[in-house]
């Protein structure tokens, strides 16, 4: 059995989530002309990312849980992206982003492995 009860008390899902709350913070610098471009899409990517993680644990069949995981995969690279495009604008300085991106590239790694498991119980 896992070591937690609700998706909200998972390791995985609690480190995405102090990560999205910088992000949030941070894209609020942003200038106002990217409020419904970059802002808009780092909040949505780091928020699916989360959606992502609690939809697979809501799933049953390891098939379908690995298969949202990969979406949830998917939407982290494409935040790590936004970071690179928002330092490259100036937005946020290249330390931070790097930063960043090195913290959610851990995420990434404990979802592989958690992504591997799965398909090893399979």
């Amino acid at each position: 059995m896992r070591g937690y009860k609700k998706f909200y008390e998972a390791p995985l899902w609690l480190k995405a989530y102090e990560l999205q709350k910088k992000i949030f913070i941070l894209s609020q610098t942003f200038p106002k002309s990217e409020i419904y471009g970059l802002v808009d899409q780092m909040n949505r990517s780091a928020n699916s990312l989360l959606a992502n993680f609690a939809e697979a644990d809501g799933r049953f069949h390891y098939a379908d849980k690995v298969r949202v995981l990969y979406i949830a995969r998917g939407e982290l690279q494409e935040l790590q992206s936004h970071l690179i495009v928002a330092a490259s604008r100036g937005y946020m300085e290249k330390a931070s982003s790097s930063d960043l991106i090195r913290k959610y590239e851990e995420v990434k790694m404990q979802l592989n492995l958690y992504i591997g498991s799965l398909l090893k119980q399979k």
